[in-house]
């Protein structure tokens, strides 16, 4: 299977969490334990090895945050 790695301009990142939800791997999550300077929770990568670089995150994200590369 093919392997991704997605990578964030997390100070745009306004938590919408559409990029969460729509991933189908469950790859991404919201980190509650960090603020970006807009004030909200970027989005991170919690399972790294599960991304297949399907590219759906970035095509959800209505603020162009997400870049998808596949390895």
């Amino acid at each position: 299977m093919a392997k991704g790695r997605v990578t964030f301009r997390t100070e745009r990142c306004k938590a919408c969490g559409l990029c969460v939800k729509f991933c189908p791997r469950e790859t991404l999550a919201l980190d509650i334990t960090a603020i970006n300077s807009l004030g909200y929770h970027p989005v991170s990568v919690v399972k790294p090895e599960s991304c297949t670089g399907c590219g759906t995150c970035a095509l959800m994200c209505p603020d162009l945050v997400i870049v998808v590369e596949k390895e």
